[in-house]
């Protein structure tokens, strides 16, 4: 258990991540939750109820409660905030926390209110919202005050989102319905049609980290799968390559490339000059599947580059930053005023 009155959370499609003042990102989860329908009560959060996806009976149903980025099931969402807000900094804290939650950076302002209500609903005294592009720049070690142009390209599990910021905010942006579930499901559909195998989001997941590819490799990789043929009705293994992965996700990767493309064209020419020197910057966890910055390099021309050594928790950490500065500015004006 860890005490601290700032905490910044990272509620992502597929992984929830909390940073905590003081000791940094002390929590990593998939955001999965088991529930029984019969009485309604939550068997199983994280990674426990992850193992069970596909794997439950008829009573148990395992989902995750945010799809496409945004809130999908706003009172199973709020009790898998609160199981972890009191794994992290326990049920009966002193004070109620301040907590700063990330959102892609074109949500409705339902959506956005949704988050809120959620985050007060578990004990928050405070909430604030940050953009996760904003928030994604900060925690990769980007001086977003600067009159400077920065692009980051950050792929979660259920949005992509493409930001120019600079002097602290967004001055174009984009967010596409793209990303890591959405690469999964490609993946499926593909197994549907070119082998007539059926297989589960988790195995799709598997493939996709194991030898999924968006941009040639050197070598050839395969890996055998194991799945339910739709002819015979029967367990069947089949060996898929990396070349097929290729094929798979080329449709997804090119609807992102055009997005990107289409923020750097909106662009000030000034700030896009800074982006030719600089850079273009990856994070979230989508972003990881092999070949996506030689890919982005190659379409646009630009450079392309990983934040930090950990793209996954650039925006957990830049939460739990932005959180720790509100603080720092609210303690600095009440000194003012005394």
């Amino acid at each position: 258990m860890f005490f601290g009155s700032d905490i910044g959370i990272d509620l992502g499609t597929a992984t929830v991540l909390v940073y905590v003042k003081g000791y940094g990102i002390v929590l990593k989860e998939p955001s999965v939750v088991a529930i029984d329908k019969n009485t309604s009560t939550v068997l199983a959060v994280g990674e426990e109820a992850r193992r069970m996806l596909g794997k439950t009976p008829g009573n148990i149903v395992a989902i995750r409660p945010l799809r496409d980025g945004v809130i999908s099931d706003y009172e199973v969402t709020a009790k898998m905030l609160k199981y972890f807000i009191e794994k992290t900094v326990g049920r009966h804290f002193f004070l109620r926390p301040r907590i700063a939650v990330c959102v892609p950076s074109k949500v409705t302002g339902v959506e956005k209110r949704a988050v809120e209500d959620a985050t007060r609903e578990v004990g928050a005294r405070e909430v604030y919202i940050i953009e996760e592009p904003i928030a994604a720049a900060i925690g990769a070690g980007v001086d977003i005050s600067k009159a400077s142009g920065s692009m980051v390209v950050d792929i979660g599990g259920g949005t992509c989102d493409v930001a120019v910021i600079s002097l602290g905010g967004n001055v174009v942006s984009a967010s596409l319905k793209m990303a890591g579930d959405k690469f999964d499901d490609a993946i499926i559909r593909y197994m549907r049609q070119e082998h007539q195998l059926l297989i589960g989001e988790r195995t799709a997941e598997q493939i996709k980290i194991t030898i999924g590819t968006v941009f040639p490799r050197e070598e050839e990789v395969c890996m055998d799968v194991t799945g339910r043929d739709l002819l015979a009705g029967l367990p069947k293994i089949v060996t898929v390559s990396s070349d097929e992965t290729l094929e798979a996700l080329s449709e997804c990767t090119s609807q992102i490339v055009d997005t990107i493309k289409d923020v750097l064209e909106k662009t000030p020419p000034e700030l896009a000059a800074d982006i030719s020197d600089k850079g273009i910057m990856l994070t979230g966890g989508g972003a990881m599947i092999y070949g996506l910055d030689k890919l982005i390099a190659k379409e646009t021309g630009i450079n392309t580059y990983y934040a930090a050594e950990d793209p996954v928790s650039c925006v957990a950490l830049g939460t739990g930053k932005y959180i720790e500065y509100q603080s720092e500015k609210r303690n600095k004006k009440r000194w003012r005023l005394w």
